[in-house]
């Protein structure tokens, strides 16, 4: 377990240290069994981080994001953490004020990640297999740029159905509905 654990860590460190050497925009996690963002890739990042425009944590075991992990991150344009046990996005997310896309597929969110609905440059929010029952749909018929929102595989409620053009102006996914028997 211990060599397993230090492999992961010594994968983090290349990648974070390759991200660095070439002044890269984006950096790939994924995939390397993180619990938590490691917190010594602040410091190993100080001189990139706004730079950096692309973050992928996709099938990881994150419960949570901070809040300085997006302060750090200020300049981010895509963020995946698709495949995480996420059910919560710190408010801080609203600060990032570049991002066009989000990837929070297969994690636990029970409800609409509400702060997503305040950041102003959000095109795109894929939230397919999660728990989600309910959309605040006002909040989202308000965003400017959003022009996809996947709920596929969520157990929406039958209000968000209703939710169709020309109400709202970007493209909603929705698994289709289950045929109801008597």
């Amino acid at each position: 377990l211990h060599r397993r654990m230090g492999e992961a860590v010594a994968r983090v460190a290349r990648k974070v240290n390759d991200t660095v050497e070439n002044k890269a925009d984006s950096l790939d996690l994924a995939n390397c069994k993180l619990m938590t963002f490691p917190v010594g890739v602040y410091k190993a990042m100080r001189s990139v981080t706004e730079g950096i425009h692309r973050i992928s944590l996709a099938n990881n075991e994150l419960k949570s994001i901070t809040s300085r992990f997006v302060t750090t991150f200020s300049q981010l344009r895509e963020l995946n953490l698709a495949g995480n046990y996420l059910h919560r996005l710190p408010e801080e997310i609203t600060s990032l004020l570049h991002l066009r896309a989000i990837d929070l597929s297969r994690n636990r969110f029970r409800r609409f990640p509400e702060p997503l609905a305040t950041v102003p440059a959000l095109e795109t929010i894929d939230l397919e297999e999660n728990e989600i029952a309910e959309v605040p749909t006002d909040k989202l018929a308000s965003m400017a740029l959003l022009r996809s929102l996947n709920l596929r595989a969520n157990p929406v409620g039958p209000e968000v159905r209703l939710l169709v053009r020309p109400l709202v102006p970007f493209e909603l996914l929705l698994s289709p509905e289950e045929p109801i028997h008597p």
